[in-house]
């Protein structure tokens, strides 16, 4: 190296150690009389009792002279007058190929408690979006290996998508499908606010050993901190943007957003916010957008990304879903009352938009969609007249197709848990369908 670069490097190192003290924590929040920090810096708060470990915190606000600290863990050692030691760092996670089959926590740290491996890189936790002028279009389709997403829905490379659902309808189970049929180089799976019990139930099941090889898998359990849950979210989003600089197809799960909108309202709440739409504060809408477009395309790689959206009551209009809506390129709603008549996966394709799905489809591919979805349309508009025998066959010939190819077009929808289907095998089996063959 260098020598001049070498004494530059000694000249910015600061020889001093910043230290402040505890004053009063407060609920999630911890008030300490300096140390000098800026927002989003990381600081060690070292208990009373010199045998346990630091408390590793965020700055998240000020009050007057005093810093606002919020901990990454469960704050049981810490009193007044304990010291608050600054990094000066924002907080970064060690990433690299060796994560590959690794479950890590928020914080980049393995949840076997092995060690890492060696050969990793630094990478800071918070990016800044890509100028949307170095965005390359979305031109080409990914494999999802979900017959009823690849036929009817097909998503780009580089497009980020919303799963929305009520609790129970499916989403963990269609996000395992996809890490298994996808044709993405690495996925990375983030699980915000999950019960501990599923996050096991999710990898040993849903993801399967295959799967588990190509992943990286970030949790946060529900009974984490509200910024464990927040950082979870982060974390998963820059171990995807480090695979996409390497030029990497990456696709990122994330079950779910709301979770994270969630813990967000916990600290601006704490931090003095004022709630506004059910009680969610102004940063959450101010969080979402900087998160959901770190994601998609750049000059060297894309991220396919998957947002899972739970919405209350199945109540598609709730602030959150809303919101989410109108920042991504498309949305799957899963449908409880599909769920409950035994059709997997339980997306209403009728509901459901790809919004660059014109874009990277042939023209054939394009025609036969939407004749199937004007077929099912058809069906649903008069499926009560149907069900309840009032309209007489012959009536209306649109009428007479749709109740006709309504059993097989209920069968090419539904797929079973571990069966995989080719996105060209989807697009052969939905023109045969249309063309008289077998679904």
């Amino acid at each position: 190296m260098n020598s001049s670069l070498i004494k530059q490097a000694i000249d910015q190192v600061d020889t001093y150690k910043h230290y402040g003290k505890v004053l009063q924590v407060v609920g999630l929040m911890i008030e300490s009389l300096g140390p000098a920090a800026n927002i989003g810096e990381v600081c060690y708060i070292h208990p009373a009792n010199k045998n346990k470990s630091p408390v590793l915190s965020e700055v998240v606000g000020f009050n007057h002279e005093r810093i606002i600290l919020m901990p990454y863990a469960e704050v049981t050692e810490i009193g007044p007058g304990c010291l608050v030691e600054s990094t000066g760092k924002p907080l970064s996670i060690k990433v690299g190929r060796g994560l590959l089959g690794k479950v890590v926590d928020s914080l980049g740290v393995p949840l076997d408690q092995s060690l890492l491996p060696k050969g990793l890189s630094n990478y800071l936790t918070e990016q800044t979006p890509p100028n949307p002028m170095t965005r390359p279009p979305i031109n080409a389709p990914i494999q999802v290996g979900v017959k009823a997403i690849d036929s009817l829905l097909t998503v780009g490379t580089g497009q980020r998508i919303g799963i929305f659902a009520g609790s129970g309808v499916g989403k963990s189970t269609l996000l395992g499908m996809i890490a298994r049929n996808s044709s993405a180089d690495i996925n990375v799976i983030a699980l915000i606010g999950e019960r501990g019990r599923e996050v096991r139930e999710f990898i040993d099941n849903d993801l399967g050993e295959e799967g588990l090889k190509k992943s990286i898998v970030v949790v946060a359990t529900s009974d984490q901190p509200a910024l464990m849950r927040i950082k979870g979210a982060y974390t998963a989003t820059a171990i995807s943007e480090y695979f996409r600089d390497l030029g990497y197809q990456v696709n990122l799960m994330m079950d779910s957003v709301t979770r994270v909108a969630m813990a967000q309202r916990e600290i601006g709440l704490a931090t003095g916010e004022p709630p506004t739409t059910k009680g969610y504060t102004p940063s959450v809408f101010a969080t979402l957008p900087k998160l959901l477009e770190r994601t998609g395309t750049n000059e060297n790689g894309t991220i396919t990304a998957f947002y899972t959206v739970l919405v209350d009551g199945d109540d598609m209009n709730e602030p959150i879903a809303d919101t989410v809506r109108g920042i991504l390129d498309g949305h799957f709603v899963m449908d409880r009352k599909l769920a409950e008549k035994g059709q997997y996966p339980a997306i209403n394709v009728l509901k459901s938009i790809s919004r660059v799905m014109n874009q990277i489809t042939s023209k054939t591919h394009l025609e036969v969609a939407q004749k199937l979805r004007s077929l099912m349309a058809t069906y649903e508009e008069n499926s009560e007249l149907i069900q309840i025998g009032a309209y007489k066959r012959g009536t209306n010939a649109e009428i007479d197709q749709a109740i006709s190819f309504h059993p097989k077009i209920q069968r090419f929808l539904q797929q079973g848990v571990y069966e995989s289907v080719t996105l060209d095998e989807s697009i052969t089996q939905m023109s045969e369908l249309l063309n008289g063959g077998n679904a």
